[in-house]
């Protein structure tokens, strides 16, 4: 994942010293949950990344995709989108004969195509960064109490969904980009009294998101 919005160093005053609200037991995700949730991600090789990675979670664990976060950096070239956007029928076929990542063609193919459309926005007067970040609520809400209290989708992941599949994007449905902007810092969801909120909002309001 992209740690370009937030220095580790910093992130490490996360480090729980309670309960975190998931990851508890798993050093892979526990890393995951004290460095990387929640933290902003706002440029646009970032967003690419977490974009691929959501949609390819689809249907599977996150720590399916965390495991594997390495070797899809390997196979799309470091998320760079326009080196991605360039990949054609070849490259499609090497990936499905890739069993490093998740070789489901439909995902693969979305991947290339949300390249061409993140490079192609460079051309008009926006960017992914901007319609991203347009789409942050505009209002706090009081910190979850428990995960019931966490929606799966938001009137503004419904609207930003259907300004990304204008402009051509796919696997972007309201449910994969609001997990976006959890994991992307448009929105905290860490527990209320959870030990990584309150460097999570920290680094939040250091983005201009609060």
């Amino acid at each position: 994942m992209s740690d370009s919005a937030q220095p580790l160093d910093d992130r490490k005053v996360a480090a729980p010293a309670g309960r975190r609200c998931f990851g508890d037991g798993d050093p892979l995700v526990e890393r995951y949950h004290d460095e990387e949730w929640g933290f902003p991600v706002l440029d646009e090789r970032g967003l690419f990344e977490r974009l691929t990675l959501e949609a390819f979670q689809s249907g599977l664990s996150w720590r399916t995709i965390l495991v594997r976060r390495d070797a899809f950096r390997a196979a799309f070239a470091a998320f760079d989108p326009d080196v991605v956007s360039r990949f054609g029928d070849a490259e499609v076929e090497h990936l499905l004969a890739d069993a490093s990542i998740i070789r489901n063609r439909a995902k693969i193919e979305a991947t290339l195509a949300n390249a061409r459309a993140t490079v192609a926005l460079r051309a008009t007067d926006e960017s992914l960064e901007a319609l991203v970040r347009g789409h942050a609520p505009a209002t706090q809400q009081p910190p979850p109490v428990s995960w019931d209290d966490v929606p799966s989708s938001t009137p503004e992941s419904v609207a930003l969904a259907r300004e990304l599949k204008r402009r051509d994007f796919r696997f972007v449905g309201p449910t994969t980009l609001y997990a976006l902007m959890q994991a992307c810092g448009l929105v905290d969801d860490h527990l209320v009294g959870c030990p990584a909120r309150p460097a999570v909002e920290r680094a939040r309001r250091a983005a201009g998101l609060l």
